[in-house]
């Protein structure tokens, strides 16, 4: 897998999070919805948190006066009378700020600056249902039909004054109003749906990410890529290892698990130069993969600003960054014009053009699905 660069300097990589906790380790490993029982105790906020899975389901929502109590009312009831591991989740949005609108001011040329009618400040409570290891387990589909089918006490309309249960009354007058019967039979959670959970970043659900033959190779790697906090990072050197395109050498260089002695000289130059760089007081890092090894330096959380016109204003940090490790321009021999002379630390030359690139990450939600195959 050779690290791309985009046209806006950002490559598609395949990133998550630092979450190096093994599977084993986590609590939602063991498929907790099908224990024999699921406790339920009045006193316990059962509050969503990253250990309750990646993958969850949304049973219902609640806003306004009286949302915690009915979010938690419903939470205990799914536990006890259905024998799900139910949770609660706060979101809190704040309308009282300015956002940026799609339209352009006519007097400005810029983005129209909104802001929401009602102002104010609201808290949503979401009940969820988990704790599944991956969206595609045929048991998520059960739950889930079981959810939508489900008629908790404490969400029945005719039991209670009113509900804090969002669209609730709408929904039942659509489910009353439906012509398909099956649709009519479903309960006051018919719209649940499959979700992920929201304390995993984003980038833990990203397909694939790096195989366990790449992650082996940086494994053991003192300055690794793969331990860098950032989202980004700056590409300053590069050294290939094996140059083919030829796709049935790459099949078998995949399958034998081994590194050309090619390979082996392009990571003992990248280890150098991040060791020297190091040395230096810089934040560098190395990087190996099947093709190059790859050096980079910093760890940003964005390459830069997008800009009115559609392109990034890059960070001054990343392109001062660029520009120390960039090539120099030199006169040429005979005179008369210049050319790029690389930059070099203890022999070791830096790319022609350091760019900003996305910090490649391991994806743990694939080693889990890998590990649960064997």
């Amino acid at each position: 897998m050779r690290l791309r660069i985009a046209c806006t300097f950002v490559v598609a990589l395949s990133v998550m999070a630092d979450l190096t906790t093994s599977c084993a380790e986590t609590g939602w490993t063991s498929f907790i919805p099908f224990r024999k029982s699921v406790d339920a105790n009045p006193a316990t906020r059962y509050e969503l948190t990253e250990e309750h899975g990646p993958w969850l389901i949304l049973a219902a929502n609640f806003a306004g006066i009286g949302a915690d109590k009915q979010a938690h009312e419903l939470v205990l009831e799914l536990r006890k009378d259905f024998n799900l591991p139910a949770y609660v989740d706060l979101k809190k949005f704040d309308y009282s700020e300015t956002v940026e609108g799609k339209s352009i001011d006519r007097y400005t040329g810029l983005p129209a600056k909104m802001k929401n009618a009602q102002g104010g400040k609201v808290d949503a409570y979401a009940v969820l249902v988990g704790d599944f290891a991956t969206a595609e387990d045929p048991q998520l589909q059960k739950i889930l039909e079981k959810v939508k089918y489900a008629r908790p006490a404490c969400l029945d309309l005719e039991k209670r004054e009113s509900s804090t249960q969002r669209f609730a009354g709408f929904r039942e007058l659509q489910r009353r109003m439906n012509g398909d019967a099956a649709k009519r039979k479903k309960g006051p959670m018919g719209n649940a749906f499959v979700t992920r959970n929201p304390h995993l970043p984003e980038e833990f659900f990203a397909p694939g990410g790096l195989d366990e033959f790449v992650v082996e190779l940086n494994s053991r790697v003192e300055f690794s890529l793969l331990n860098n906090p950032g989202r980004y990072t700056v590409k300053v050197a590069s050294f290939a290892g094996k140059n083919t395109m030829n796709s049935k050498e790459i099949e078998e260089l995949e399958l034998s698990g081994q590194v050309t002695d090619k390979l082996d000289i392009a990571a003992d130059k990248a280890h150098r130069l991040t060791v020297a760089l190091r040395s230096r007081g810089v934040d560098a890092y190395e990087f190996h993969d099947r093709t190059e090894s790859i050096v980079a330096v910093g760890s940003f959380d964005s390459v830069g600003e997008p800009r009115v016109d559609g392109k990034i204003e890059i960070h001054p940090t990343v392109h001062k960054i660029m520009q120390m490790y960039g090539a120099s321009r030199r006169e040429l021999p005979g005179g008369g014009s210049l050319g790029l002379q690389p930059r070099t630390l203890d022999g070791i030359a830096f790319d022609i053009q350091p760019m900003p690139v996305e910090v490649p990450r391991r994806s743990i939600a694939a080693d889990y699905v890998r590990g649960s195959s064997r």
